[in-house]
């Protein structure tokens, strides 16, 4: 993920204009990604309902960042299934690079529950501004990341436990963040360049 626009933001004041730019709230799990079947958003907002009607969560929000892509009906007919807790759903549409930084490092945490992925960099993003980070284990980036939550992509109750943990369990919270970070740090585009270098140079013999 690029170095210049995804980093630990923590700037209090930027974050103000961040939130009155897209309408955020102070305590939300954020998603970032093409609305679409197989981001699999609808499941997202089942799980999170789920987990914030059962344990009363009342402060914790969704928020969903990307713009509309193909088939995106279901997911609004998730949204609008949710009754008196649609509010807590936000929808923010395409958000530029500059601002992902900031909405990314104050989330609680970013999931990505993609029914099938090459490799998706939001997760790597994510990691990359300090926030943990939930993905489906059936995805390309399973294969790669390792201190991130990995949840089958159609089990709720993974997931609701998943966001139930990340609300309760501050030292498993510390543990995805710092990991995360120090994770992802060995996965920039030069060292990455260097060690396929390597690999040709060592297949030339």
């Amino acid at each position: 993920a690029s170095e210049e626009f995804f980093y630990p933001c923590k700037d209090s004041e930027k974050f103000e204009k961040i939130k009155e730019k897209y309408q955020l709230p102070d305590k939300y799990f954020l998603s970032l990604s093409t609305l679409e079947p197989r981001k699999n958003i609808d499941h997202l907002i089942r799980c999170f309902l789920k987990t914030i009607r059962e344990n009363k969560f009342d402060d914790l929000y969704l928020v969903l960042a990307g713009k509309k892509g193909w088939l995106f009906d279901k997911i609004f007919e998730e949204h609008d299934n949710a009754g008196d807790l649609k509010d807590r759903i936000i929808f923010t549409g395409f958000v530029p690079n500059e601002d992902l930084a900031s909405i990314y490092s104050n989330a609680q945490a970013f999931y990505y529950m993609t029914l099938y992925e090459g490799f998706g960099l939001p997760p790597l993003e994510a990691m990359q501004c300090g926030t943990p980070t939930i993905i489906s284990k059936q995805s390309g980036c399973a294969e790669i990341l390792t201190n991130c939550i990995k949840v089958d992509y159609w089990d709720i109750h993974a997931l609701a436990d998943a966001i139930y943990s990340i609300c309760h369990n501050e030292s498993l919270f510390r543990y995805l963040q710092e990991e995360g970070l120090r994770e992802v740090d060995g996965i920039t585009w030069e060292k990455v360049g260097q060690r396929i270098r390597s690999l040709y140079d060592a297949c030339r013999g």
